[in-house]
């Protein structure tokens, strides 16, 4: 049972960390934070441009680790964080990086755990959808492959209630159909249908999946 001390010390870390996020806030009018979102997030490293929007929903939870959370937001940028959305920071930071004019959204209850997504165009993330640590979902080559071969960028969709699992990179172009998983370490460099079990390097679907829409964490 918690005790009567710890409970107060907790209280006055929440309304702390409450006064931090409306500081912040105030000084940032592209942020939309939802009231009940979770007071851990004043200690996330949260950088936003001029022109760039961040919404972050309804009871949206993470760790109080200092600057384990990274949100970065460029100029005409836009990251939207669905309600009950969990950055689970145990096993590794979570970093959403959205270059000037794209776009990261990440649909409702979702388990972000320790991965890296990053945007130069679009990425949009479906509903239930769980990412696992150390895997990374980029919508571009990041660099130009030489001097006659520009920088390619291509939206990147997974779809609601996938699963992607350890240390898996999700490249540009591709769409995860619904209710797909993904082997840990696998390189997904074509899109797969939906209800895929796939894996490997490159990824290729090996198995159908079942209905996971009921299928808790």
């Amino acid at each position: 049972m918690t005790s009567v001390a710890t409970r107060v010390r907790l209280k006055t870390i929440q309304a702390w960390d409450r006064r931090r996020l409306a500081s912040f806030s105030s000084r940032h009018p592209g942020l939309r934070l939802a009231p009940d979102a979770s007071t851990n997030l004043a200690s996330a490293h949260i950088a936003l441009a001029p022109g760039a929007h961040l919404e972050i929903g309804p009871r949206v939870y993470t760790e109080r680790r200092r600057h384990a959370v990274h949100i970065s937001v460029a100029e005409g940028a836009r990251v939207e964080i669905g309600a009950d959305t969990w950055l689970r920071t145990d096993l590794g930071p979570v970093i959403l990086f959205a270059f000037p004019g794209a776009h990261i959204r990440i649909g409702r209850e979702g388990f972000l755990n320790g991965c890296h997504l990053s945007a130069k165009g679009g990425i949009d993330i479906g509903d239930r959808v769980w990412i696992g640590p150390g895997s990374r979902v980029w919508d571009a080559d990041q660099h130009a492959l030489d001097a006659d071969r520009g920088e390619r960028i291509e939206p990147v969709t997974i779809g609601d209630h996938c699963w992607i699992a350890a240390d898996v990179s999700v490249l540009r172009g591709v769409t995860i159909g619904e209710q797909s998983v993904v082997g840990t370490r696998s390189l997904v460099t074509k899109s797969l249908p939906p209800h895929s079990l796939a894996f490997g390097q490159p990824a290729v679907v090996t198995g159908r999946i079942g209905d996971r829409t009921r299928v808790p964490i």
